[in-house]
């Protein structure tokens, strides 16, 4: 079956020749203007889109808000950030939002189309998966008042429940399963975002902040997201339990 791809870009020029080169790749390419259009589609068409390359700066409704839209929807769904704004700041928010990978304006053509085949080839291994995990996967992991639902992207302390991205569970999923390891920055970002050459160490101490939020009683003392100076992060449970 065809892989479909979702364009969400008002600018013809770049909007048509995505479309051309996606397409004399052998793709499915959709182009969308704006956000209400986009969201709409996605819902006529769930399941059938395989990745959004979406740009930041939309008429009415901006490229973050549709990326959270999107999320809410779809935890899985691949989108590719592509957008003028180079600042440090727009990639942490895009990343905050769910995106998965941020490519800046201008781009290489080569480049994108590299990372639109890399995660659409890990999208489609992850489909052709056994639906059922394995016995030894960890679906569940809990510690302090702290339980975290890998199946269904959700955390609750105490009496707050907490939704989260892909890349913040993939995140807090590799810190528990290398529970007491130190973890350095750049093995990190080799591990968890290993197709992403626009990710920083920046990116990681953000995500870490944004767990914490999640997880800690003191964000800003935090007992087991530690901080290791100099290198990066060790995550400890103290009493826990984990179910597969």
């Amino acid at each position: 079956m065809t892989q479909r791809i979702l364009i969400v870009e008002d600018e013809d020029a770049i909007a048509n020749g995505l479309k051309f080169n996606f397409e004399q790749e052998g793709y499915e390419a959709i182009v969308q203007r704006d956000g209400p259009g986009t969201l709409r589609y996605i819902d006529e068409h769930h399941g059938e889109v395989d990745l959004v390359i979406l740009d930041l700066m939309l008429p009415g409704m901006s490229g973050y808000e549709i990326c959270r839209a999107i999320r809410e929807r779809d935890t899985d769904l691949p989108i590719i950030v592509l957008s003028a704004r180079t600042l440090s700041e727009d990639k942490a928010h895009a990343f905050d939002c769910g995106t998965d990978q941020y490519v800046t304006k201008p781009f290489a053509l080569p480049e994108l189309l590299s990372r639109v085949r890399n995660l659409l080839s890990r999208l489609k291994r992850h489909a052709n998966t056994p639906p059922d995990p394995p016995p030894t996967a960890l679906e569940e992991f809990a510690f302090d008042d702290v339980h975290v639902d890998f199946r269904s992207f959700e955390i609750r302390r105490g009496e707050e429940l907490h939704r989260l991205t892909t890349m913040e569970m993939q995140l807090l999923r590799y810190f528990i399963e290398n529970e007491g390891a130190v973890l350095a920055r750049t093995q990190i970002l080799r591990d968890v975002w290993s197709q992403n050459a626009d990710v920083t160490t920046r990116t990681i101490d953000n995500f870490v902040m944004r767990l914490r939020k999640y997880i800690e009683a003191d964000p800003a003392n935090p007992e087991h997201l530690l901080s290791v100076r100099g290198t990066g992060y060790r995550f400890t449970a103290g009493e826990k339990h984990a179910s597969d």
